[in-house]
């Protein structure tokens, strides 16, 4: 984490909302904390938080297939609980929820019905090898991951765009380990978080739909590496690590501008900006927290 002339303003945070108790795994044995945690039982991780039109939260528990809406004064309600690994959630500018699923592919949440159904279970007959997150264009295109178990020992985590139309493209083939990603705000350059590389790479997008000059936009250091990002209206790319317990801030030349320090445990999975961008909403997974950052900078 570099920065030229001023060292990195340090912002911290609050507990928004934890989750409840009597919502809580305490001690149940799962296949993701199995894979994922070294065996470790794990009460919940909670990954993509979103807000929807009403300023309700919504966030997704991984290892229980569970999608949960916090209310804007905190209060926890389970919308759904289903066979699956919901991990990535984003809101579509036609009201539609897309979550971005380990276990089933890209899928669709009605809310209120309760149900959610895919959209797209796998490429030409084969299946992914674990979606992890996605960001939704203006023009309805969807931007996700396809992670896996990928790293540096197997640089073959996808990027992949399917567009309004139906079509699908593979943006990015070599990545170790792509995970959360976000569009500049005239949607020209699309970033992505390479976990097990502990760095951002910066995916130029051409006029034919392709990509050239792909390069690391910025590097970390940790046992884990950069997981969810967003970008304020500003180019500031804010980057949640899973294993410093901080979301760094990036200008838009890579320098890091401010550390946002957790409250709580050290896995800072994903983030959210308010609708006026002056807070910031943090899910913390080893304390099944989200975190608010006041924005003032």
């Amino acid at each position: 984490m570099m920065y030229l002339d001023t060292p990195p303003r340090r912002l911290e945070t609050s507990v928004f909302s934890a989750m409840p108790p009597e919502f809580r795994r305490t001690g149940v044995r799962s296949d993701w904390a199995d894979a994922n945690r070294g065996g470790r039982p794990v009460d919940s991780f909670i990954e993509g938080p979103a807000y929807d039109a009403n300023g309700n939260l919504y966030v997704v528990d991984i290892p229980f297939g569970r999608i949960f809406r916090i209310a804007p004064e905190g209060t926890w309600s389970l919308i759904m609980e289903y066979r699956g690994w919901p991990n990535g959630l984003k809101m579509a500018p036609d009201g539609r929820i897309l979550v971005a699923d380990y276990m089933n592919g890209i899928m669709e949440l009605d809310p209120g019905r309760g149900t959610i159904r895919p959209i797209l279970a796998h490429r030409n007959s084969e299946s992914f090898k674990g979606c992890n997150d996605l960001h939704i264009a203006s023009n309805g295109d969807v931007y996700f991951t396809d992670q896996g178990q990928t790293g540096l020992h197997d640089p073959s985590g996808r990027v992949f765009r399917l567009r309004a139309d139906g079509r699908l493209d593979c943006l990015i083939a070599n990545g170790p380990s792509p995970n959360g990603l976000v569009l500049n705000p005239d949607e020209t350059v699309l970033f992505v978080a390479m976990t097990r590389d502990n760095s951002v790479w910066r995916v130029p997008l051409m006029h034919d739909g392709g990509v050239a000059k792909v390069g690391r936009f910025c590097s970390f250091f940790g046992t884990s590496g950069p997981d969810g990002l967003t970008m304020d209206r500003q180019e500031r790319l804010f980057v949640a690590h899973a294993s410093l317990g901080h979301v760094f801030v990036m200008a838009p030349n890579g320098e890091c501008i401010a550390r946002i320090k957790s409250c709580a445990g050290s896995t800072c999975t994903n983030l959210a900006l308010g609708r006026t961008g002056e807070t910031l909403m943090i899910t913390e997974s080893s304390s099944g927290s989200v975190l608010s950052a006041d924005l003032d900078f």
